[in-house]
């Protein structure tokens, strides 16, 4: 009989780090009865009471703020924040905040489409924004946290290497420079409770994965 295989075990700190990326990028699509039926913020408060009690009460009061307001309310101001014609109010795309425009090929846009590349990141073929929207951002720092975590629990020293010079170049040099003028605009302009707690939330969780990782591979 072959021997069982004993698969890496992931802290469970570094994990709720990875999860929470994946969720909060989806507080940024439009809002609707799935972030209930998914129990979404649940998710989010049960990853964030894992890694930190501040980190935490920014995901109770973010989970009842969303529940204090109609899903219609939700909606208007999430169109007027991210969408809204003429002008979104707070535009979601790392360009506008680097440059002034959110235009494909701009410099940044073209740096960050590298980092996407050397991450072995794919955009979903269906979908229709541009590729420096925050919550494409956010699922691309899941797969560095996920790779991440996935090299510290096989103690691949080289590839934990590898993967926190790519972690920093995308933290310190993209997403780091642009978020604090993107949650600067959606606190000022948000109309409803809910985005101007998602963008206490983001802001502080972004900062705390700037800092040094939870671990690094024994030798």
């Amino acid at each position: 009989m072959d021997a069982a295989v004993v698969m890496p075990r992931v802290p469970e700190r570094a994990l709720a780090r990875q999860e929470l990326c994946r969720f909060l990028a989806g507080c940024y699509y439009e809002p609707g009865p799935e972030f209930v039926e998914e129990r979404l913020f649940d998710s989010i408060l049960a990853a964030a009471q894992r890694i930190s009690p501040e980190l935490a009460g920014h995901a109770q009061r973010l989970g009842a703020a969303f529940s204090a307001v109609p899903l219609q309310d939700l909606l208007v101001d999430y169109t007027r924040l991210f969408l809204g014609a003429p002008q979104a109010l707070a535009k979601p795309y790392a360009s506008v905040w680097l440059s002034g425009q959110p235009e494909l090929m701009q410099e940044s846009v073209v740096d960050l489409l590298r980092l996407y590349e050397q991450g072995g990141f794919d955009i979903d073929p269906g979908f229709n924004d541009l590729p420096d929207h925050v919550a494409v951002e956010l699922e691309f720092l899941y797969l560095l946290t996920h790779q991440h975590n996935q090299a510290v629990a096989r103690n691949d020293a080289e590839a934990v290497q590898a993967v926190e010079v790519l972690r920093t170049a995308f933290l310190a040099g993209h997403l780091g420079r642009w978020m604090g003028p993107f949650i600067l605009a959606v606190h000022e302009h948000a109309q409803c409770e809910f985005y101007r707690e998602l963008a206490e939330f983001t802001e502080l969780f972004v900062r705390m994965e700037g800092q040094l990782p939870d671990a690094a591979p024994r030798h």
